[in-house]
This record gives C-alpha cells, structure tokens and sequence, in this order.
C-alpha cells in the first residue's frame, strides 16, 4: 500500500478563532475484540485545543512506569526519500524526525491519547492579530542545536526563507503562497530577506495575503521544522540535518539504517512535546510486512525492543495476529482519516467518460481483501474521509451495490467513448502487497476492455516519481490525510489547479475553473456547519468528473515487541509516538 502523503487532522472549521477546538479522529475502541472490529465510518473524534502558555512549557509529562535507557529499534519496508523539513510532505519522514527536528509549534499527546497545539520552541502557540492576517511568535530561551550553539533568530528567519530555494520541490507550500511578497521573493541565498518576515527580538512576526486564523497549526507541520543557518548545506542537508530535539543522528547507511543517539545540549525544560527515555533509536529498513510480522510474533533478541513506523500487521498474518489475545495485545489499532485513491492523468486520459469507466470496473472488494479486510480498511467511494466533517454520503460508480466491480457498465461507456482497447499505464509501490493488488487492478480494468501496463516504481522515491508532471503514468496508487485541521488542507494542495507543477500534490494536474472557485469560495465561510457543506458539496464536484478513483480508508494495526513500552498513538502526527516510547528493563 502507499502511505498517505500527509500528516491528518479534522476541522471543525477554518475561519475559528485562535482558540478553536479542533478535533482528529479516534477508534471507538483501540483494544477492539474481534466481535468489535474498529470501524471508519463509526469512529468518534477528539478535540485537539490550542493550549495556553503553561500548557507550551517543558518539561513533558513523565509516562508512568518510564525507564530510561536502552535502545529502541524498527523494522520498516523503506528508508527516508527526504530529511530535510522543507521537503517534508510524507507521513512517514515526518514521523521519523520528530525527535530530532523542533518546530515553532507542535502537538502534545497525554498519557490518555488527547492532543494539544502548543509552543514548542515557542513560548506558546502564537498571537493573531489584524484578523488573522497577522501571526507572532516569541522563542523560549535556552534552546540549543546539537552542536552547543544557541537557537538564534537568523536560524528561525532563515527557516521560512529558504522555502523559496528553487531546490525545494517536495514540501508544503502554505508559506510560500500565503506571505506577502512571496509570488516574487527567490530565498535567502543572494542575502536578501523577504520583508513580510520581521524579527524584534526574541519575537518573529509572519505578515499573510488573507486571514489565516489556522496558521499556528499549519506550523506544526513536519515540514516548518527548523533549520540551523550556518549548518545549510542546501541540497545535501536532506541527507543530515541538524538537530535540536532531544536525539541526534549518529549514523546513517541509506537504504539500510538511520541511528539516532542523544543529544546532550537538548534541555528537556525547554520542550513540552517530547520525553527521552531511550538512550538510541535504530531504525531498520529493507523488511516486507510479513517479514516484519514473523518477526514481532517471534518476539526474538533485539525484536523484543523493535516498533514500526510504517509496516503495519501483513494482511496475511491479520487472522494469526488479531484472533490470538496475546499477540493481540501487542497491536496499537487506531482509525485513520486518510483517504487512499488512485488519480487519473487528466494530461492524459481527457474523456471523462474514459475516467467514469476506470471507476465502475475498480475491485474494490478484491483490494480490500489483499490489503487485510474489514479490520484494516474500508470501502471508500469520496475523498473525504467519514470521519472528516464535511462528510457527505454517496456514491456516483455504484461501488456500494457491486464493490467488485461493473465491468458490463464500464465497457459500454469506453465503448461510447471510441476506447475500446485504451492503454492505462499505472504506477504502483513496490512491496509484496502492491504486486497482488496492481494484479487484481490489471485483472479487472482488461476485463472491462482496457490494455492494462502496470509498473513498479521504487517505495523510497514513489512520490518524488509520480510528482512530476511528465511521469509517463496514467493512474498512480497515493493517499491523502488533511495537513491540518480543515477541509481546505484537502482540496487545495490535491485538487486545486494552482498546483500543479513538479512535487506538488495534484497528481491528477485536474484544472477545473468550477472547482477551483469553489475551493476558494469554500475556504472563505465563517460559519462552521455551512463551511463543512460546501467542502462535501467540493468533494461530489470533483467525483462527477472522475480525476480519481476512492479506493478505501485505513485501519492502522501497529505491531510492537513484547519489550517495548507505551506505545501510544501521536493523532497530531499521524504515527506511533516516538518519544513516548521507552525500552522495558
């Protein structure tokens, strides 16, 4: 499977008050029995508030029963494509450098799941002004990088003004697009600042094109994470950034292993968001998911004290496991807002009628059943996740009374379309998984009259490779979760045709006119519950002109070593909390 793209929380509303309660989904039950399989489409949410100054100062709470020291390992399927914040938008490199990488903001998880938007390096989670047109933050004293030296003010200025390097290509853009001046600034390299950024002090003051009253959020974004000025090496700074959370990297063999090791200079009374506990983390790459499986049922050696960031249970082993109280308990299932889909070149595949037949013919069932079942994914036929407010129900392709699909329904429209025989060239990962599921798509696509080519393209580099805009492909398997909490975060980055361009996230490259108003006039409504219409009636839009294909909405079952202790969901972060984590003695 492809793993969302981003971070994911849920919006009550986009033009709230600094205060806004916002809210992140959460399972009905995270121990759920086999009688009680957690479900997307019942799941509850939880409030995730902006906390106050107290809430933003450190120390972190301690995790009841934490020992210090040891060593905390992984087994994962892929190294990191990305390291340095600026290129971060996947779920999976942002969830890896949470212990070495800080931002002005963040989110604090406690000891019962809950969440908080605080300050990080800042003193608190920031002050709007001018209606949301207007954002400072003031940064806590005593804050330091790996190497001894202080977090300077140059350092957090420098951070958003490199955004503007023409080498960053992979990251978030709400920055860049949203401060004034930035349609023209180039970055920082030629020694010149962009104006809209003032600095006072400890005090940085970010001067926005509209009101944003969700910026503090946005900034917890992995991808804002500071970067150490004197230390930018620009594009080699993806390989080894510097840290200034509480670990360091030691050591790093790409493709293979990533090794982090405390670092002394971290002070932990400066840091609300992260505990400490282990004395490494070794992280191991190169493990399928019933490699990885096997191994954690074994629960042999170092195995005993490894977790994963991304390999879940193995759909093979999801009866084995979840049926079996023991191994059961040592699985962390949580419901996941991300919505996996399939987009469709609209460069390439312009007949909507083309688009509507991939639809009808997709087999549904059948990649639910490669991918677990009903205990690790569900159906999905919109965009939007049903836990996601703004939800609406329904569905166009029919999907809900034939989930394996129509393939008499999508031969009459290629028919009608002069397309019998349509070549579709479509780009999956590669993993064990994704083989039998570009199988059952191939399968069912041929059957409905299409000429099916399917490539395997590296999981390291997958969305660097479909983020291009000349990419060769057709269909391209991804996921989408909100960056952060609102409607906007969805449709915007994915749908919007201001994005397209090479990495950025309208892998459809869909320009609609329509829609893309419609985005914008969604984005502007004050009120809450007729903001979250217009995002459904956003999400029906899109769906009738079939740039994309649902396909369905996670149930993460993580897998952990009977030694590995407080493995707890980060619903900020979308990932296994890696600084709640702590090796059993």
């Amino acid at each position: 499977m492809s793993f969302s793209r981003r971070n994911f929380l849920i919006a009550t509303g986009v033009a709230a008050a600094s205060t806004t309660v916002l809210s992140a989904c959460s399972s009905d039950d995270n121990k759920a029995t086999d009688k009680n399989v957690p479900s997307v489409s019942k799941a509850k949410t939880v409030n995730i508030p902006v906390g106050t100054k107290a809430d933003s100062t450190g120390p972190a709470p301690e995790v009841a029963g934490a020992v210090k020291g040891g060593t905390i390992y992984s087994l994962d399927q892929f190294d990191m494509d990305h390291l340095d914040p600026a290129q971060i938008y996947v779920a999976t490199e942002g969830a890896i450098t949470r212990p070495i990488l800080r931002g002005l903001t963040g989110y604090k998880v406690d000891d019962k799941g809950g969440c908080t938007l605080v300050g990080d390096v800042a003193t608190d989670a920031g002050t709007m002004k001018n209606g949301g047109k207007t954002w400072s933050f003031t940064i806590k004293d005593g804050i330091k990088w790996e190497d001894g030296a202080d977090l300077s003010m140059d350092d957090v200025r420098h951070t958003f003004e490199r955004l503007f390097a023409s080498f960053v290509t992979e990251g978030p853009r709400y920055v860049q697009q949203w401060l004034v001046g930035g349609d023209k600034y180039k970055g920082p390299y030629d020694g010149k600042h962009i104006d809209s950024i003032e600095v006072s002090g400890n005090t940085i003051t970010f001067n926005l094109t509209e009101p944003r009253a969700d910026f503090n959020y946005t900034l917890a974004m992995p991808g804002y994470s500071l970067v150490n000025k004197k230390h930018d090496t620009k594009e080699k700074y993806d390989k080894r950034p510097f840290a200034l959370g509480p670990y360091r990297i030691g050591s790093r063999d790409i493709g293979k292993s990533l090794t982090y090791v405390r670092n002394d200079h971290w002070d932990p009374k400066t840091d609300p968001i992260r505990n400490a506990y282990p004395d490494k983390y070794v992280f191991q790459f190169g493990f399928e998911l019933v490699a990885s499986t096997d191994r954690y049922i074994a629960d042999k050696g170092n195995d005993q004290y490894a977790m994963s960031i991304f390999n879940e249970v193995a759909p093979e082993r999801i009866a084995q496991v979840m049926t079996n109280a023991t191994l059961k308990k040592r699985v962390l299932t949580q419901v996941d807002t991300v919505c996996y889909y399939w987009p469709i070149n609209m460069t390439r595949i312009k007949d909507v009628k083309i688009r509507q037949a991939i639809n009808y013919a997709w087999p549904h069932q059948q990649i639910q059943t490669i991918n677990g079942g009903p205990a690790t994914n569900e159906i999905a036929t919109t965009l939007l996740s049903p836990v996601t407010p703004g939800y609406e129900k329904f569905d166009l392709y029919g999907v809900d009374k034939k989930p394996g699909g129509d393939p008499v329904k999508a031969k009459a429209l290629l028919k009608e379309a002069n397309a019998i025989g349509q070549k579709l060239v479509i780009a999956y990962q590669q993993s064990d998984t994704q083989v039998k599921v570009a199988v059952a798509i191939k399968n069912a696509l041929e059957a409905a009259g299409f000429q099916v080519v399917n490539k395997q393209v590296d999981k390291s580099t997958f969305y660097s490779q479909i983020g291009k805009l000349d990419n060769g492909f057709d269909l391209m398997g991804a996921g989408w979760s909100p960056d952060w909490p609102n409607g906007y975060s969805v449709f915007y980055p994915c749908w919007d045709g201001k994005n397209i361009g090479d990495g950025r996230s309208n892998y459809a490259q869909l320009n609609d006119p329509s829609i893309n108003k419609a985005i914008e006039a969604a984005s502007k409504i004050a009120d809450v519950e007729q903001a979250n219409k217009a995002w459904g009636a956003v999400d029906r839009q899109i769906m009738e002109l079939a740039p994309v294909v649902p396909d369905y909405n996670k149930i993460r079952n993580w897998m952990y070593g009977s030694k590995v202790g407080n493995v707890v969901y980060d619903p900020g972060n979308t990932c296994v909390a890696l600084c709640k984590l702590y090796a059993k003695k």
